[in-house]
């Protein structure tokens, strides 16, 4: 269902100084507020993944995160916080002239959005919580399980390049490139749009905020958890994770087990990209549950 197109407007938003870039597309009355992954990746491979919403009368809007594709990228590590990327948030939202959004974020995108919605919930008419998590202590575990699956001795020789600080070597890099595999796109070619911001990664903000990649977090946001917070998040929330996804199913039930309104769903064939992998079993439920809880229903 995916596709490529250009946006109806590109809008430079200044946000404390520096510049944002926005990207609209449609002209509906309900807004879906794509916040992508990362941190450190351009928009573009969830801003296409779901741009063709409009064909349901949806307007979509992404944006560059400070930090990443056509938005300034300055330097400081400091910039590089969640409490931070919150208040660009809601920038972005006011500068577009937005009521309440349908608020989905992906990955990294998804604990913004969470923490966006614990800070601003007045302006949210639902949100949507894709291939992402609310524990990060919990996720650790998770993914200490994922790594285990390498067997021990792949397991040993990570964590001996993970003492050193050598998680350039050739040999950690391979099982790594193994368990993104596996766990981040099970594709054999990737799409263009991930490959576009993937080759655009900014590592300053991911490796001050995440760590030096997927199966590693050592970052400012190691410690961050919010499930004690969920119950205060009121709007339906949707779900989504795919089987085989790095921020696993198991993730996704501690977040449901705790909102008051949420769904879950758990998207067969897929791992973090479900919207690419298994478009049949993700797209359906998205247009479903937007249908549900339209402003203008």
């Amino acid at each position: 269902m995916w596709r490529e197109m250009e946006p109806d407007e590109r809008i430079e938003i200044e946000v404390a100084g520096h510049k944002v870039v926005a990207y609209s597309f449609g002209a509906g009355p309900d807004t879906v507020f794509c916040l992508n992954g990362g941190p450190g990746l351009p928009c573009d491979y969830l801003r296409d993944a779901h741009s063709c919403l409009i064909d349901q009368g949806y307007r979509v809007v992404a944006f560059d995160q400070l930090g990443t594709g056509a938005s300034d990228r300055p330097t400081d590590a400091a910039l590089w916080t969640i409490g931070r990327y919150v208040e660009e948030t809601e920038t972005v939202r006011k500068a577009l002239g937005i009521g309440k959004v349908h608020m989905l974020g992906h990955s990294w995108g998804g604990w913004l959005a969470i923490d966006y919605a614990l800070t601003y919930p007045e302006n949210l008419e639902t949100l949507i919580l894709e291939d992402t998590v609310a524990d990060m202590p919990h996720l650790i575990v998770e993914l200490e399980r994922l790594r285990a699956a390498l067997g021990s001795e792949t397991v040993a020789m990570m964590q001996k390049h993970e003492a050193r600080g050598s998680t350039d070597h050739p040999e950690y890099l391979a099982a790594i490139t193994l368990l993104n595999y596996r766990h981040v796109c099970r594709l054999s070619d990737w799409p263009a749009p991930v490959k576009r911001s993937l080759d655009d990664w900014n590592m300053g903000p991911y490796s001050t905020m995440q760590g030096p990649n997927e199966f590693l977090y050592i970052g400012n946001l190691k410690d961050w958890n919010r499930v004690p917070d969920l119950h205060r998040i009121t709007v339906p929330v949707l779900i989504t994770c795919g089987e085989h996804d790095e921020l696993t199913p198991a993730c996704a039930l501690r977040m449901k087990l705790n909102l008051p309104d949420a769904e879950l769903h758990v998207i067969d064939n897929a791992s973090h990209m479900p919207f690419y992998e298994n478009p049949d079993g993700y797209y359906p439920l998205l247009l479903d549950f937007l249908a549900r809880h339209r402003a203008t229903a």
